[in-house]
């Protein structure tokens, strides 16, 4: 058999003939001439190099040959279905898959973000790079990724953001501090406390930071702590105040006091971003799409401040 003569509309032609036992049906189901639909059957049979069909009881039916180019013509035209299927979910971005970058504190955030969306569209896989907002700026500026969860989003020509989830920040302290117990307390009463900062870069950092510069207010004394988890953690235990997202707290059900402080809860927002240069997954773009359409499913709506659309317009 000379496999190079073998084409898929031989094979759809071979196959129609063989379901309805006539050239004419075929022809008509096929909307060909029946003259054309014989020549197919002639070259396939040509490429083939035997008798693939024998007229019995007045209709066509496959030989012993052609019964075994019946099933593989149905294997590899299936396949090709298979695949055909396969591109049309791809390019609607129901299969396949892209990478998101995200802070650390965005942690607590995406999982009420993808689990809807991963049960709606089970075949899209997401990687996930999760790191401080210095390594995952790197990440952006590098391109590794598709779509990036910042608090503070990069600036400049190449960077296409929108806002879609407010992140207040607030102050916590021990349960038994005493400022848990006011109704309202001046900053200026707690300066001499012991606060626990993000590493320098951090957007919640930068946030405090800048209201204390805003407010000619220094702190006396402060301790590092790389981690969200920790610094809650060691509120907990009395080691000191800090600063961190109303989100994050709420995920952990921590057991921390949030103090009433003038011009708290700091305002900042949850982004989602992309690289202008980058060109969209189907697959990432249909994930900006969904979060777009059903965030007010998963997110009450005081949190809410959907700019999405500026991303689904942009690609």
């Amino acid at each position: 058999m000379n496999i190079r003569h073998l084409t898929f509309r031989l094979l759809q032609v071979y196959i129609a003939v063989v379901r309805t036992g006539s050239i004419s049906q075929a022809a008509a189901q096929l909307h060909l001439t029946q003259p054309t639909v014989s020549l197919q059957i002639k070259r396939l049979t040509e490429a083939v190099g035997d008798v693939l069909l024998e007229v019995r009881d007045g209709h066509y039916q496959p030989t012993f040959v052609g019964q075994e180019l019946y099933h593989a013509s149905l294997d590899a035209l299936t396949r090709f279905e298979d695949f055909d299927s396969f591109l049309s979910d791809a390019a609607l971005g129901r299969k396949g898959h892209f990478r998101i970058g995200v802070v650390t504190t965005a942690q607590y955030v995406l999982p009420r973000l993808l689990s809807p969306y991963a049960q709606q569209y089970p075949a899209v896989d997401v990687t996930f790079n999760i790191g401080n907002r210095g390594s995952v700026l790197q990440r952006f500026q590098n391109q590794l990724d598709d779509l990036y969860l910042f608090s503070h989003p990069p600036t400049g020509d190449h960077v296409v953001s929108g806002r879609f989830l407010r992140n207040p920040l607030v102050l916590i302290a021990p349960l038994n501090h005493w400022a848990a117990q006011k109704k309202s307390v001046q900053f200026s009463e707690l300066a001499g406390e012991r606060f626990l900062m993000r590493e320098p870069g951090s957007a919640t950092r930068m946030m405090f930071e800048n209201w204390l510069r805003e407010h000619n207010i220094q702190l006396h004394k402060t301790l590092q702590i790389e981690s969200n988890e920790v610094i809650r953690m060691s509120v907990e235990t009395g080691l000191g105040l800090a600063v961190l997202s109303e989100h994050t707290l709420a995920q952990a059900n921590a057991k921390v006091a949030i103090i009433k402080v003038q011009d708290f809860p700091l305002i900042s927002h949850w982004y989602l971003v992309r690289h202008g240069d980058r060109r969209l997954p189907a697959a990432a773009s249909n994930f900006i799409d969904f979060m777009n359409t059903h965030l007010d499913q998963w997110v009450e709506e005081k949190y809410i401040r959907n700019e999405l659309s500026i991303l689904l317009g942009s690609h």
